[in-house]
């Protein structure tokens, strides 16, 4: 039997979703606490991978099991996971159906903020800027949806067979007062570090080291830049993940308060 386990997760302590060998990784601790529970190896496929430091308030990776078992795996699961990791729901979905493979889209949300805070600093990238251009920065980030290959903002495009991406919705969310901001963005897929490398692009628009113009060029693979730069982990969220015929229960956690004067 195969089943679709809905969760988020904190990712400041992990290494990235994937499992590695010698680096705690948010796959890797799961399995563990599956073998603890079942005594013998679950195998876990999530829906995509994370960056060491990146966070997921809708994450859905899939197991399949064997052997039907009589008792509650979501509390199982939530008594052994560390709070970082927390299980909203598990249902049985067909054999068919692969937690990365049958996604049809995928949305980000990166946070920011231009003033020091202790709490906030957890949550959310904190960048000490002042004077941005925010009305060019609303500009470019209008631009991206208009372009489907990302070459220029993609780590390591020579691990794909191509760079391109449906784009369906791409948008800066500005909160002048609280001096805070919020890049959403939705695709069919991703590339390596793609969000965080935009990011790093939308700031440098914002302090006047690209302009509107130059950032439209790099987008079209009209120009190259040398030194990209790539926005900080801890403020970028997979946020919501999508498949026909399923509908994931919606939470309250980090992410929606993050949101709020963002909208």
């Amino acid at each position: 039997m195969k089943y679709f386990v809905h969760i988020a997760y904190s990712g400041s302590r992990f290494h990235g979703w994937q499992w590695q060998t010698n680096a705690i990784t948010v796959q890797g601790v799961i399995e563990e606490k599956l073998y603890c529970i079942f005594k013998k190896k679950i195998n876990v496929f999530g829906c995509g991978r994370t960056d060491a430091g990146v966070h997921a308030s809708q994450y859905v990776f899939h197991i399949t099991i064997e052997d039907a078992f009589d008792f509650d795996l979501k509390f199982r699961l939530n008594k052994h996971l560390p709070e970082a990791i927390v299980v909203y729901e598990i249902f049985e979905v067909d054999e068919k159906l692969h937690a990365r493979y049958h996604a049809t889209s995928r949305t980000y949300d990166y946070f920011l903020h231009l003033y020091k805070d202790p709490v906030l600093g957890k949550h959310s990238s904190y960048y000490e800027i002042e004077n941005l251009n925010i009305a060019n920065m609303l500009l470019a980030a209008n631009l991206i949806s208009k372009h489907n290959d990302f070459e220029a903002a993609c780590k390591q495009p020579h691990l794909y067979n191509d760079t391109l991406c449906k784009i369906s919705f791409a948008k800066l969310y500005v909160d002048k007062a609280q001096q805070r901001m919020r890049f959403t963005i939705t695709a069919n897929r991703f590339l390596r570090g793609m969000i965080r490398i935009l990011v790093g692009y939308l700031l440098d628009v914002g302090k006047g080291k690209i302009s509107v113009s130059k950032f439209e060029q790099i987008l079209a693979n009209q120009v190259k830049t040398e030194n990209r730069r790539v926005a900080y982990p801890n403020g970028l969220y997979l946020s919501k993940i999508t498949y026909d015929g399923i509908v994931l229960q919606n939470q309250k956690n980090i992410c929606s308060f993050l949101k709020i004067g963002l909208e």
